[in-house]
């Protein structure tokens, strides 16, 4: 059996010689070795994660930053939490009703207000109290300021604190305030300021 030989005759065994690599075409080659998957995974951890703040049906922050210490002195029943897209529904704006002046506004409307507050992430930390029944009965708000002072700093003003008529005398008010400090120290307020007059 003759062996296999090129026509410029430089290879005389049973193996083609190598192919040439067409480096006008083809991709360059990496010359990096393979991330094991150890590798990968602590690549992964160290990334951020990505929000998934395109759900609608997010609060507007985290549950986490608010007390365990105010959640546990609420009346037997109630409730706190961040602000929710169904809180229209619940009577938001029929408690701050209470505080001053709202104006008409529909759900659309609300929801586009809400929707806006809530993809800005970290400016806006509005909580209600509900009572029993899930109907909001309480309100108020943090609305964190950047400064260029105190190195970048940030700034909590405690704003809309409002109790519905016939819930007053619980200490709601004096927990929507404690819980609302809590929220504001723990995202990096170095000062807190209230701005609003207190209906509780």
């Amino acid at each position: 059996m003759p062996l296999w030989t090129s026509e410029e005759g430089g290879h005389n065994d049973l193996h083609p010689p190598p192919r040439r690599r067409d480096t006008a075409t083809a991709p360059p080659m990496s010359t990096s070795a393979p991330k094991s998957q150890s590798q990968s995974q602590s690549q992964s951890q160290s990334q951020p994660q990505s929000s998934s703040n395109n759900d609608p049906a997010l609060p507007l922050f985290s549950p986490s930053l608010i007390p365990q210490f105010v959640l546990a002195a609420l009346p037997k029943d109630y409730t706190m939490r961040p602000l929710a897209p169904t809180d229209y529904k619940a009577g938001h704006l029929e408690t701050l009703k209470a505080l001053t002046t709202v104006g008409e506004i529909s759900e659309e409307k609300w929801t586009e207000r809400y929707e806006w507050m809530r993809k800005r992430g970290d400016e806006y930390f509005v909580l209600v109290v509900c009572d029993g029944v899930g109907t909001v009965v309480g309100t108020g708000t943090v609305l964190v300021e950047r400064k260029f002072i105190h190195n970048l700093g940030v700034v909590g003003h405690i704003e809309d604190i409002v109790v519905r008529k016939g819930q007053q005398g619980k200490k709601l008010g004096l927990r929507i305030i404690e819980a609302l400090d809590q929220v504001a120290e723990k995202v990096g307020c170095y000062k807190k300021r209230s701005d609003t007059d207190v209906v509780a």
